[in-house]
């Protein structure tokens, strides 16, 4: 299994009653109530943590990034991944990922992963994400072309990463006259892609038909399964059968040394549902043409007062019973991990263990008892089922450098 260490960097150190009294956080809250001196702080102490997990034994950091929020202060992914790059010699740098309808210039960004790519000795997986709908908003993106942007975008870095320059491109969305950077990629033909998501089916589908990994974000068990149901069938259609090395799933943990903290804690996990920082807007984080016509039905009917939040909001003590959040010792913890190693059998799991105000301290504590205890007890189970990660599996890296595909009959 290959197995990940996971925050979203909260910007913890803000008045949450202000984002509360203002109801939303995410685009048009004011950036008036960031502290920078409690960013600097923070900032250096994730890049403990990170080193932390590097010495306890993950074998992967996995990176994302979001704007105009305090849930997130990763405004740029590749920063963290450069300076990662240059402070740990062992973990893969999984970037989960960079939103690729924002970028402007996707050579630029193919060059910079390049560079993360050479300075780490080949460490990076370079995660694509379509971004979220507020920042389609934020970056003066027409979220109607945001799936165009993504695949047209996909497939100029690929090809810049892997066909030697001069060459022209003349899409939709993008025209370069010129496509020839100096800086390309130290694994050949290019690092990993693998694609996280929540159950967007058409991303699903096109990550089956490309044969990248799929990661599932904290889904339900169920959920999962159905998601697997959907790559399992495009994968065939597309004349391969997926597997465990196909297959991530992104998972909230928090361990600590005694049952009480590790709930206290756990509880920070709620951030990210607005529970302490308010919730995005649902009209502004479901744009026109961003999803499909009866998905944002849905999000203006709740923001209109009509219904329920489509995404649903469980309370703490319901996602603790549906394991949508694992908390306790390490002792309590790993029989419920393995019940879902069993249940959705992923080869790649990230354990988001830290959030909100987490103090260092305990999230320090969190990671070490991670590594030490958890973890080998999943890494022993995941070999009983036969989990794979990609690496151990020699997976191709895409369709495109598969040997092993079957001709499909046609209908």
């Amino acid at each position: 299994m290959h197995l990940m260490y996971f925050t979203e960097q909260p910007m913890s150190a803000y008045a949450s009653e202000e984002g509360l009294r203002f109801g939303a956080t995410a685009l048009t809250f004011s950036n008036k109530h960031f502290d920078p001196v409690a960013g600097s702080r923070l900032y250096n102490e994730y890049i403990e943590q990170y080193v932390h997990a590097e010495d306890m034994g993950f074998d992967g950091i996995m990176l994302n990034e979001h704007h105009n929020a305090p849930f997130c202060m990763q405004a740029k992914a590749n920063v963290f991944a450069s300076v990662l790059a240059g402070v740990t010699k062992r973990v893969k740098l999984v970037m989960l990922g960079n939103p690729l309808p924002l970028a402007e210039n996707p050579i630029r960004l193919a060059e910079e992963l390049a560079m993360i790519d050479m300075i780490s000795k080949g460490r990076l997986v370079s995660g694509f994400v379509r971004g979220g709908g507020q920042e389609q908003l934020a970056t003066g993106v027409n979220p109607a072309y945001n799936r165009e942007r993504f695949e047209e975008a996909h497939d100029l870095i690929v090809k810049t990463w892997t066909q030697p320059g001069p060459f022209r491109w003349e899409g939709t969305h993008y025209q370069h006259r010129v496509v020839n950077p100096w800086a390309v990629p130290l694994q050949k033909p290019y690092p990993r892609v693998w694609i996280p998501g929540v159950v967007s089916r058409e991303t699903i589908i096109w990550s089956a038909q490309q044969r990248y990994p799929y990661i599932a974000l904290n889904t339900s068990i169920e959920a999962t399964k159905k998601i697997w149901e959907t790559y399992d069938k495009a994968a065939a259609e597309a004349g391969y059968t997926a597997g465990p090395e196909n297959r991530g799933y992104l998972q909230r943990v928090h361990v600590a040394e005694t049952e009480e903290k590790a709930i206290e804690n756990a509880r920070q996990f709620m951030w990210m549902q607005g529970e302490f920082t308010g919730l995005a807007h649902p009209v502004w984080s479901s744009p026109s043409g961003y999803f499909s016509p009866t998905q944002r039905r849905a999000f203006v009917e709740f923001a209109s007062g009509r219904a329920v939040s489509p995404r649903g909001r469980p309370s703490f003590e319901q996602q603790l019973e549906d394991m949508q959040i694992i908390a306790g010792t390490p002792k309590t913890v790993i029989p419920k991990l393995k019940r879902i190693l069993e249940e959705t059998r992923p080869s790649i799991m990230a354990i988001w263990a830290n959030d909100g105000a987490v103090s260092h301290q305990d999230s320090m504590t969190c990671i070490r008892l991670l590594a030490q205890e958890v973890l080998p007890a999943l890494r022993d189970f995941g070999d009983t089922l036969g989990l794979k990660s990609p690496f151990e599996a020699d997976a191709p890296v895409s369709i495109a450098y598969s040997k092993d595909l079957k001709k499909v009959a046609a209908e």
